[in-house]
């Protein structure tokens, strides 16, 4: 049993009730006296709800066990004694002077009114409750003279912002003046700039057209002069070749003109005996008629064989016209091989067409020259004539057609040349020349009935 004190046994300290909850401070020491009475008990004198925090230090008591505290404290009557007995020993002045009913007046009221909450001495209540009213004067007070001092605070602060924010602004109004003056002044260097640019611009333009208009008169005259070196260097060709041709007639003196005429002289006079053989004529002296140039009856030209009625393609046309006198068979080799075994390599379609002509030359009697092209070559050409074939490559630069053409014209007028061509071009520019042109197809359907 817990002895009674005298505040505790009278009936006034029973009866008084609290009609209002503690005071914030009152209960937070309240609680700090419960939990450093703790210590002083054993496990069977703390309420069951209290004993798992028994090995707690009181800070740690106070701090979760605060409302199990209170609660007990308020409903235990026996562990309020207890607790009470344990604040009698640790402030007896205290307690003695709670139970005399005067508190002292040095005294914190929130340590005197959770006292008189645990003691319960007569007038209790009044004490809490005064307590509950200065603590709260008194953190009034605190709050007003807090409140008076951030008041005071802040307005200095305030009183600092303004004079800031006045040395501020005046700041940033020179800054301003100052920024305004430098746009206006780099404004004007702009425009400044931007007249430059305009003109710089105007004067490239014009640079460039000018640049534009020597640049295609430097064109102009480079094509005239190109055009007009070509030019020289073909009047220059020309003039080498007519001077190549002057030296070689100077070396040669009239020796080609001498056998045009006598090979033209020979076929006169084969031709006149072939005339006079056809005809069984007599001899007879030569009368001045004879003089007269004429056309004599019965003698045969290629224009006169051209007139007979035959096929174009039939081989008697060309067998008719080799039987001429001093006939001269010109072929273009490759337009021959290539219309008749094309599929055939370049070498073996020239010995082929040598070796067939060769035949025909020495079946009819005529002089054969077969001309290649010697664009074809991709080297000179280890060839050795068959007999009675004349073989001839063009030189770098000249076509078979030219040289075609070539030879045509060296031949003298009157003589029967019969050139074997497909192509229309070589066969209308030796037709011009007094050559009787005849198609491949036709020298290959001869040969091949040789």
């Amino acid at each position: 049993m817990v002895e009674s004190t005298g505040g505790e046994a009278g009936d006034g300290g029973a009866a008084e009730l609290l009609d209002r909850p503690l005071p914030e401070g009152v209960r937070r020491r309240v609680v700090a006296i419960v939990s450093d009475g703790f210590g002083g008990l054993t496990m069977n004198e703390l309420p069951a709800q209290l004993r798992q925090y028994a090995r707690f230090t009181p800070t740690r008591r106070a701090k979760f066990a605060g409302n199990a505290m209170a609660a007990a404290l308020e409903s235990e009557t026996l562990f309020r004694q207890r607790i009470g007995e344990r604040l009698r020993e640790a402030q007896p002045e205290l307690a003695g002077a709670l139970d005399s009913g005067t508190p002292p007046p040095a005294a914190d009221p929130l340590d005197v009114a959770a006292a008189a909450y645990v003691l319960r001495p007569a007038g209790w209540v009044k004490l809490v409750a005064a307590a509950g009213e200065e603590a709260q004067r008194a953190d009034a007070e605190r709050v007003d003279e807090e409140t008076r001092a951030e008041l005071d605070r802040l307005r200095e602060q305030l009183a600092e912002a303004q004079a800031h924010t006045r040395s501020e602004t005046e700041r940033l109004r020179t800054e301003l003046d100052t920024a305004r003056r430098e746009a206006e002044s780099v404004h004007r260097k702009l425009r400044a700039a931007l007249s430059d640019v305009k003109r710089g611009e105007a004067a490239a333009r014009k640079a460039r057209a000018e640049a534009d208009s020597a640049r295609a008169e430097g064109q102009a005259q480079v094509s005239s002069a190109e055009s007009e070196s070509r030019r020289l260097k073909a009047r220059l060709g020309e003039v080498e070749a007519a001077l190549e041709a002057s030296r070689r007639a100077a070396r040669e003196g009239r020796s080609v003109e001498d056998m045009r005429v006598r090979l033209l002289l020979d076929t006169v006079l084969e031709a006149a005996q072939g005339l006079r053989r056809e005809l069984a004529l007599p001899p007879v002296s030569m009368r001045p008629a004879d003089s007269v140039d004429a056309v004599e009856p019965g003698r045969m030209t290629p224009k006169d064989i051209a007139a007979r009625a035959l096929h174009e393609h039939d081989p008697a046309i060309l067998d008719q016209l080799l039987a001429l006198p001093q006939a001269h068979l010109v072929v273009d080799g490759y337009n021959v091989t290539k219309t008749g075994y094309p599929t055939m390599p370049l070498e073996k379609q020239r010995l082929r067409l040598l070796g067939s002509l060769s035949q025909l030359a020495a079946q009819t009697g005529a002089e054969v020259t077969c001309v290649f092209d010697g664009a074809e070559l991709a080297a000179p050409v280890l060839l050795a004539p068959p007999r009675g074939v004349r073989v001839l490559f063009s030189k770098a630069g000249v076509t078979a057609d030219e040289l075609i053409r070539q030879l045509v014209r060296a031949e003298p007028p009157g003589r029967p040349v019969i050139v074997v061509s497909t192509d229309r071009e070589v066969a209308d520019g030796v037709a011009k020349a007094g050559a009787r042109p005849v198609p491949s197809v036709m020298l290959l359907k001869r040969l091949s009935h040789a």
